[in-house]
């Protein structure tokens, strides 16, 4: 059981959460991204660099997420290719990607991306808050749960 991270645009507190389950649960964290990243010093957390380029960490994440791997990421297609693999994806809001929800999901992404694209709707997700920081730590602790029995 593995823990991937879609780092680059995962926020801050969702990281910092991270890394204290992974010491809690003694849970493999890694994190994937562009560019080098902080990370504390910990058995459980590690990093891999990809190079610059679109969906460079996605491809990678892909490459190595197993069935019963949870992998964090906003981007649903990402998630809907992880899910085909066998694996969940969880977003930093909390809402956990499945064969039940994630076709649904990327059906109604790629709705929004046509609208935006048509100039018929405009911006974007609204500002991260605490509600949904606290929302991720309930799904995380739910999955790593039912994940550790």
């Amino acid at each position: 059981m593995q823990i991937w991270v879609d780092a680059d645009a995962c926020p801050g507190e969702i990281k910092e959460l991270l890394y204290r389950a992974a010491k809690r649960t003694q849970t493999q964290v890694t994190l994937i991204a562009n560019q080098a990243l902080r990370t504390p010093r910990s058995e459980f957390v590690d990093s891999i660099v990809v190079p610059s380029g679109m969906n460079v960490a996605d491809r990678r994440i892909v490459e190595l997420v197993q069935p019963g791997d949870l992998v964090i990421t906003a981007d649903i297609p990402l998630a809907a290719q992880v899910v085909a693999k066998g694996g969940q994806a969880l977003d930093p809001r909390g809402e956990l990607y499945t064969d039940a929800n994630v076709g649904e999901r990327l059906a109604v992404r790629d709705l929004f991306d046509e609208l935006r694209g048509g100039g018929q709707i405009g911006g974007g997700p609204s500002s991260f808050t605490a509600k949904d920081r606290q929302a991720f730590a309930n799904q995380l602790d739910r999955w790593l749960t039912s994940a550790k029995r």
